[in-house]
């Protein structure tokens, strides 16, 4: 545990309290941004969650207290070029993200939650965040698109329409519009952290097995034809990562300028 929990790890996972893990991205210098480290890292605190029957719940956060996470690290993303290399990026945090049978999961969020920061904090099956949390899938801004889950999870839990809207313009919409809107449980004027630990508090007071089961099959219940789904999204994240749309995006933003689109 001790390894895992080590201050130069960029995904943290300490034990706060009896059977909850703490599970903490840690590169607040770079906005808690997702590079293939923090991806394989996500894997490997998920395989240990899973793995430990003295864990019943995990509390996903961001360090520094202003960003969750930012979601993919676009300098890496727009250094690699070959999509082979993005794809190694997200596989660890794809198996994180992906997972339909995995033990309760409370995203803690305070600051943004953006693109791939938004898409960790939807596979979680509870949120508590902080009223001036921002939340966002921009990835069209980027030429790219929220594949790891962000567009569908995102249809299922607000009104279509207004996901559409959030999806094709890429905005972010505010923690209280999230609340207003069922996405967030509980907001809270400071410490998220301190609340979810709270919730996971009176979720530990039930049956561990019991409550694992109910999450798993109401997931299902949720998220009908899931895996025909996810073979969909990934056949349209290989068509876009062809295009040079996609390459554009990343690069314009390396370089603090405007995106030039050709839609080719």
């Amino acid at each position: 545990m001790s390894d895992l929990a080590a201050e130069a790890r960029l995904v943290r996972l300490t034990r706060p309290a009896p059977h909850v893990a703490l599970v903490t991205l840690n590169r607040p210098e770079v906005r808690n941004a997702i590079n293939s480290a923090v991806s394989e890292q996500l894997a490997e605190v998920h395989d240990h969650i899973e793995s430990d029957p003295e864990i019943w719940i995990s509390i996903v956060s961001g360090a520094g207290g202003k960003v969750f996470s930012a979601g993919a690290d676009l300098r890496q993303v727009a250094e690699a070029g070959d999509t082979r290399l993005v794809a190694d990026l997200v596989q660890g945090f794809m198996r994180y993200v992906r997972s339909q049978e995995h033990k309760p999961r409370i995203a803690a969020v305070d600051g943004y939650a953006l693109a791939g920061g938004c898409e960790l904090m939807l596979a979680c099956d509870m949120v508590v965040a902080t009223r001036s949390s921002i939340f966002g899938l921009p990835e069209a801004k980027r030429g790219l698109i929220a594949a790891a889950g962000g567009v569908q999870r995102l249809c299922r839990r607000m009104p279509r329409n207004i996901v559409m809207e959030l999806i094709a313009t890429g905005r972010t919409f505010s923690a209280e519009e999230a609340a207003r809107f069922g996405l967030v449980n509980r907001l809270v004027e400071e410490d998220p952290v301190a609340a979810a630990l709270k919730l996971a508090e009176e979720i530990c007071a039930n049956a561990p097995v019991a409550v694992r089961a109910a999450l798993n099959i109401a997931r299902r219940a949720a998220e009908p034809n899931e895996d025909a789904l996810w073979d969909y999204t990934v056949e349209w994240r290989l068509r876009v990562s062809e295009t040079a749309d996609y390459r554009e995006g990343p690069r314009a933003f390396v370089e603090k300028r405007q995106p030039r689109w050709t839609g080719r």
